[in-house]
């Protein structure tokens, strides 16, 4: 790797990277030195930082802004935009706040800003709006993430603090020598692993997974998808139907109990609730052994190979690993349940290399080696308002203010919003059955959004206001799930009139006069000055002793130690579960959940089961043959520079590549590189075509990310001329407990395309026209 160290430092959700820049911006990126595998994702950033699908000036929807908020709101996609000054914009803005809060109540304004956004810890677009929002008097918020919302509300009554456990997993180095089976529903995508929520300083993952397979390793991928362990070149692939993890894990358990291959003294020791469980597992409670020849008929792999699979289980030092993909399906919390069911009859938790992991591949973090830094944040201050929305309801909130939603025991109400402020993120990429969500986005007045590029929910709002880009600021580097510290510095100029998060937020703070909350009197300078003197105390009292501001200016870059002793998930709870006991009610893990049990859900009872999906393929015979996997794309973060040049590399003629098995191309006269329909009865887009044996047949994938691009803007069910997949997914929520999204419970077919091909105006910006 070439030195250059004497470059200027900054850092993204995939990497850290040395930036050359002339003439105002940036003009290569280069991986860390201390970053042995870097992400490509990086080279995106390049030609998208100024490129045509770049806003440049605030604008207001004309319609909007001639005859005030609410007015026609069918027309935003397709209504023109008129460029006005900061000074209007911020006006209009404030103004339109006070109504709301006035005439409504706080609880009228969504402060939406779901998304990755900036990786810096003080331009972090949530924490901006919503420091901002909780000034003027709160907003409605959401709750859990559209990543693992069901595994998020579901490990802590049975098993531990959600994210304590993704921080905590037990490392490739423990692993490496240790586990002799590494058996991953859902695979470890290498392609996920690129990214970390606050950053990745080195990409461990790939190195991880050939030190455990060097140790002497097995590895089973249990996915449709060969290519989601592509990391170890001969893992045995078990291929099943989508959705029936839940079914082949109950049948792993079964086998264990009646075999008697399970750990009596774990389950004795460190669990409650087998007994309760067992009826439904031997089928006493509903006439149904939930053993591996039921599993077969559902899941579609062979009872002799599930039982196998649980007596080489039983008989090896075994990882069982669930990807987060897992949650993201019809009745999700259970798959992770009947996971953390298998482990603990495995009795190998808190063992070296042995036990569950929750997400492995995920993100970079997860089975990293590392000493996280803890670190100061913007403050946020205090929400007064207590209406939320589980993360995936967006489109019910909107259409149905007013009625009842259940979530984790409790009973709520939607509120009735009239303002959407959004900066970070983009529904029109992370939400599910897109058609939905346009009928849905027509119902607030207003819509005002932060943004940098033309995407789909900017064309969308009302009120855009253009910000700047993680190049075009300073910052702090700094994620707890990672061992590094890096001084992000300003390496471009702001396009246009681009402004970041905090200025245009202080702006509108001035005019409704509260600029001194928002802002306590400090410049963005003294803003990150007092961060970093707040994480040197905080990291000072873990243990961490960071350098001075002025010696972190001169190196740009600081590293924790790795821990002296490989981290093993659980060790301390197995030591001493009297002295170290789980988060759970009980303090160990739960294989029957009382608290569950009492919500009293009819979809969600008190010990993991399974239910036939709404979609599956192995439902009766219908005109949607084909299971969509709708899985994270290789080349960018979510839909994160989707107009740059490594995500438009990873196209096909532009579009987005549909791989399906050769049988299923065959029987619909599909060849490689044909533009394909795909559809169902919530929509259609285009893609194409990849013939590939290494995904089983029934099943279609295409990833997530290509930006929306409906042929008709103003019509809900116009077909997506780019491919992006959520116009397919459904829209509702994995059970009562947790509501998260089920984007991969999804049945579609394809077809050729026929006609006049149109062309893709994703990234084509909307007309804007100068005021009169």
């Amino acid at each position: 790797m070439s030195d250059h160290s004497d470059l200027p430092l900054t850092g993204t959700h995939w990497g850290v990277y040395r930036a050359r820049s002339e003439n105002r911006r940036v003009t290569e990126l280069y991986g860390f030195e201390e970053d042995s595998d870097p992400s490509p994702i990086g080279k995106g950033m390049i030609d998208a930082q100024d490129g045509p699908s770049r806003i440049r000036t605030p604008v207001i929807r004309k319609s909007w802004l001639d005859n005030g908020p609410g007015s026609n709101n069918a027309a935003r996609g397709t209504d023109p935009f008129v460029s006005v000054t900061w000074d209007e914009a911020e006006r209009l803005v404030a103004e339109e706040l006070d109504r709301v809060r006035k005439t409504f109540g706080n609880q009228a304004i969504f402060g939406g800003s779901y998304g990755w956004a900036s990786a810096g810890r003080f331009h972090h677009a949530q924490s901006q709006l919503h420091r901002f929002l909780n000034c003027i008097g709160g907003y409605t918020k959401s709750k859990n993430a559209y990543s693992f919302a069901a595994a998020e509300v579901i490990i802590p009554h049975v098993l531990d603090a959600f994210f304590d456990r993704v921080a905590g997993a037990t490392s490739w180095k423990s692993m490496a020598g240790n586990t002799e089976l590494f058996v991953a529903f859902g695979g470890v995508p290498l392609k996920n692993s690129q990214v970390n929520a606050g950053g990745v300083g080195r990409h461990r993952v790939r190195q991880g997974l050939a030190d455990v397979h060097a140790g002497g390793c097995e590895f089973i991928d249990i996915s449709p998808l060969r290519s989601d362990l592509s990391g170890v070149a001969d893992a045995q692939w078990l291929s099943p139907r989508p959705n029936t993890d839940t079914a082949i894990l109950l049948a792993i358990a079964h086998t264990l109990v009646t075999e008697d291959l399970y750990d009596r003294e774990f389950i004795d020791r460190y669990t409650v609730g087998l007994e309760r469980f067992r009826p439904y597992l031997s089928g006493e409670s509903d006439g149904v052994p939930k053993d591996a020849d039921w599993a077969a008929a559902i899941s579609g792999l062979p009872a002799t190979a599930i039982k196998g699979l649980a007596r080489r289980m039983a008989g090896h030092r075994t990882m069982l690993s669930v990807s987060w993909s897992l949650t993201r399906q019809d009745h999700g919390e259970h798959a992770y349940w009947a996971a953390i069911t298998v482990a603990a009859l495995l009795g190998q938790i808190g063992l070296p290399g042995g036990g569950i992991g929750l997400g492995y591949g995920a993100m970079n973090c997860v089975g990293d080696q590392y000493t996280g830094i803890p670190g100061a944040s913007l403050p946020q201050g205090t929400n007064p308002v207590e209406d939320f929305i589980p993360v995936a309801r967006i489109s019910d909130m909107l259409l149905n203010p007013g009625t009842s939603f259940d979530y984790d025991g409790g009973r709520y109400t939607y509120p009735d919003i009239h303002l959407v402020y959004w900066a970070g993120g983009n529904p029109f990429h992370h939400h599910q059955d897109l058609n939905r969500l346009l009928i849905a986005w027509q119902k607030p007045d207003t819509v005002i959004v932060h943004d940098w590029c033309w995407n789909a929910v900017a064309k969308r709002a009302d009120i855009v206001l253009p910000c700047t880009t993680t190049l075009e600021r300073e910052d702090i580097f700094l994620s707890p799930r990672d061992p590094y510290l890096v001084l992000m510095r300003k390496v471009a100029e702001p396009v246009g009139q681009a402004r970041n998060d905090f200025d245009i937020l202080s702006g509108i703070a001035r005019h409704m006069r509260l600029d001194a909350d928002f802002t306590e009197g400090r410049t963005e300078t003294e803003w990150l000055r007092w961060m970093y003197v707040e994480t040197r105390e905080k990291a000072s009292k873990a243990g961490i002793e960071l350098p001075s501001h002025e010696q972190l200016l001169e190196n740009g870059w600081f590293k924790a130690e790795e821990p002296a002793e490989p981290t093993v998930d659980f060790k301390a709870f197995r030591d001493d579960p009297a002295a170290n006991p789980l988060s759970t009610p009980s303090g160990r893990i739960e294989i029957f959940s009382d608290t569950i049990a009492g919500f009293g859900y009819d979809d969600c009872p008190g010990h993991a089961f399974w239910t036939q999906p709404a979609e599956w393929l192995g439902g009766p015979d219908g005109k949607y043959r084909l299971h969509l996997i709708s899985n994270q794309p290789s080349t960018k973060l979510h839909s994160q520079y989707d107009q740059g040049c490594h995500s438009r590399a990873g196209k096909i003629d532009g579009r987005e590549p549909l791989r399906l098995h050769p049988d299923d191309a065959a029987a619909r006269g599909i060849q490689a590189g044909d533009i394909v329909r795909v559809h169902n009865d919530r929509g259609a887009c285009l893609a194409v075509a990849v013939v590939d044996a290494a995904i089983r047949p029934g099943v279609v994938q295409i990833s997530t990310g290509a930006w929306f691009d409906p042929q008709r803007p103003d019509e809900p069910g116009s077909l997506c001329k780019h491919g992006n997949v959520n116009v397919l997914t459904p829209d509702r929520g994995t059970s009562r407990l947790a509501q998260g999204p089920i984007a991969h419970t999804c049945l579609v077919e394809v077809e050729r395309f026929e006609g006049e091909v149109p062309s893709v105006t994703a990234y084509d910006p909307p007309t804007i026209v100068e005021r009169r």
